[in-house]
């Protein structure tokens, strides 16, 4: 299945796109939360599709599309993941998961602005897997528990100021949380959808040029293995976000840097997931 949310910021009504028809889900559910991921939703979304409750919405192509679910408990970030990204950036690659968080407010839909903040000059992309968690995962006792406690797949954003990240005191959290920097979505994909999540192709353009190409077999921690790991140091409750790392071709690690500017248009993509577009824009104090 395939969920998403239209509307308004704040106004998001939540839709099962069915056979390229956008289903309303008010019937089932007000909108795609944690609390409806614990409660086995998307159970009950699978029964009303196959009793034939659900109705189109109304002018959903004429919809914004927002993130695929409401701002998550918590993101998770790994970081350093592919072995090609540890390569360009010049850091060995890690024996345990690089791990830091990130604000859930910097989560948008997948289509807006995201605002460069006064005086940067080292705003960069990174096209990730996000991984949505679906059932709570607590000192999981093996990877092959884990995939299990997934919801879904979706697009991730991880847009990532790095002077701040790298050079103001050493805390990725600042780099990275800046507003509106994780757009999300358009569409939260359920993990029965995708066969493998280590069989998928991240790709990211920005103004045109491809930028990033990458797959998810070239993760130095798998999904599972994350999964796992985390559930030994913190309790992963349904709805949260796992960005689970970005493969070669950021500014950071290219010969000329050309870090994001205002106007700047980012494309990206990742096999079986769909597609996001966002511009880039300077915030105003």
């Amino acid at each position: 299945m395939r969920l998403a949310r239209l509307g308004p910021p704040g106004e998001e009504i939540p839709v099962l796109v069915h056979d390229g028809t956008s289903l309303d889900l008010r019937p089932v559910t007000d909108d795609i939360t944690p609390a409806f991921l614990a409660a086995d939703g998307l159970t009950r979304v699978r029964d009303a599709l196959a009793a034939g409750t659900l109705a189109p919405l109304e002018d959903a192509g004429e919809r914004r599309v927002g993130a695929p679910i409401v701002p998550p408990g918590k993101i998770v970030c790994i970081g350093l993941n592919y072995r090609d990204h540890a390569e360009e950036t010049g850091a060995a690659l890690p024996a345990e998961p690089v791990v830091f968080m990130k604000d859930p407010a910097t989560v948008v839909g997948p289509y807006d602005t995201v605002l460069i903040p006064p005086g940067s000059t080292k705003t960069d992309w990174e096209v990730e897997l996000g991984v949505v968690i679906g059932r709570q995962a607590r000192y999981l006792d093996s990877e092959a528990d884990a995939l299990a406690h997934v919801a879904g797949y979706v697009v991730s954003h991880d847009v990532s100021e790095r002077e701040y990240q790298l050079e103001r005191g050493g805390q990725w959290d600042k780099g990275k949380s800046c507003e509106t920097f994780n757009p999300l979505g358009g569409e939260l994909v359920t993990a029965d959808e995708i066969a493998d999540p280590q069989d998928l192709r991240l790709t990211l353009s920005v103004n045109g040029t491809k930028r990033q190409d990458g797959t998810t077999a070239d993760m130095v921690f798998s999904v599972a293995h994350i999964i796992w790991y985390l559930s030994q140091f913190m309790v992963l409750r349904p709805g949260d976000l796992i960005n689970t790392g970005t493969p070669a071709g950021v500014a950071l690690g290219l010969p000329d840097h050309p870090y994001l500017q205002p106007g700047d248009v980012a494309e990206l993509e990742i096999s079986g997931l769909g597609s996001a577009r966002q511009t880039f824009a300077a915030a105003t104090r």
